[in-house]
């Protein structure tokens, strides 16, 4: 047995912005993937797999009760007897959508009724799905927006405008130019968990809500128009004022190591750094005019292409 591949995702704008409900963009990042699959002889990392997988079973038992998705149970737990587990080269803990791949890899073998990326996506059926979603992958964080299981499962790139309103978009083809969006590695693992905490706490603080309301979704909403329009001049000036906005205002989430290096980019202009998830660790987004001179100037750290400008 070998089931569809679910590749990771990339929220390239809106993290902490759409759990309070502003813009996001989500797109697929398919140099990540994961399938279900069976073996009768499990290495140490599948049997780890085939575990959490019988933990999920469990859950879902319980989810069905909610009403909302029923699940071929019986069928999913005889598989999982007979030596399933999720075989993925998503990193976990780095902010690109591990369990959502999960999630999604589940959704699409053994819901009933499932909803297809083949018909009509309307509002209503891509909500619906990502309810679905945010009840299934609550299993792996305490609280999930649902978005990363749909970007896996239909692989295109959503824009969420808010909770209630989402839509498949498209983005524009990739140039042969200098600019880049990029992935720095941390080196360190990142929980969603802990970050989501410290960011509750944090929207108990008046001065913290206006700055989100305000500063953060105004330049989220900027860079999330410029990126769809292929306007990339406007695009790194509000990228910019992101970032610092980020850096002040998100601190606990950026691993200590890169408060210089996030610094660095905005004051020399040759590269801004985000968040990537919830941060933390794993994965820090980057945008640069010039991909071969950041490459240099980073040259200590392990950098990926995402997009090219």
């Amino acid at each position: 047995m070998r089931g569809p591949l679910f590749y990771a995702k990339i929220l390239l704008f809106g993290e902490y912005g759409i759990i309070k409900d502003s813009k996001g963009l989500a797109i697929p990042y398919n140099s990540y993937q994961g399938a279900l699959k069976k073996s009768k002889n499990l290495s140490e990392t599948s049997q780890k797999s085939n575990l959490n997988l019988q933990r999920f079973y469990n859950y879902l038992v319980n989810l069905e009760k909610q009403e909302l998705v029923s699940f071929r149970l019986n069928e999913f737990k005889s598989d999982i007897e007979e030596g399933m587990y999720f075989d993925s080269s998503i990193p976990q803990g780095y902010g690109v959508g591990s369990s959502g791949a999960l999630v999604a890899s589940i959704y699409d073998k053994y819901a009933d009724d499932k909803i297809t990326v083949l018909e009509n996506l309307t509002r209503d059926k891509l909500l619906k799905l990502k309810n679905i979603f945010s009840l299934m992958e609550s299993f792996f964080h305490g609280k999930s927006s649902g978005l990363d299981p749909l970007n896996s499962y239909l692989s295109i790139p959503i824009l969420i405008n808010s909770k209630d309103n989402l839509e498949a978009t498209g983005i524009p083809s990739q140039k042969e130019g200098k600019g880049a969006v990029f992935l720095l590695d941390s080196e360190m693992i990142g929980e969603t968990e802990p970050m989501v905490t410290i960011f509750m706490n944090k929207m108990k603080n008046e001065g913290f809500r206006k700055m989100l309301n305000e500063d953060f979704a105004k330049h989220t909403d900027a860079c999330i128009d410029d990126f769809l329009s292929g306007n990339a001049k406007s695009l790194f000036g509000n990228v910019k004022q992101l970032s610092k906005v980020v850096l002040d205002n998100f601190k606990p989430m950026i691993p200590k190591p890169f408060h210089k290096i996030w610094q660095k980019g905005i004051d020399t202009n040759d590269y801004y750094l985000k968040l990537c998830g919830s941060g933390g660790g794993g994965y820090i987004l980057g945008f640069t005019e010039d991909f071969d001179k950041t490459k240099t100037i980073l040259k200590d750290f392990k950098l990926e292409l995402v997009y090219r400008f």
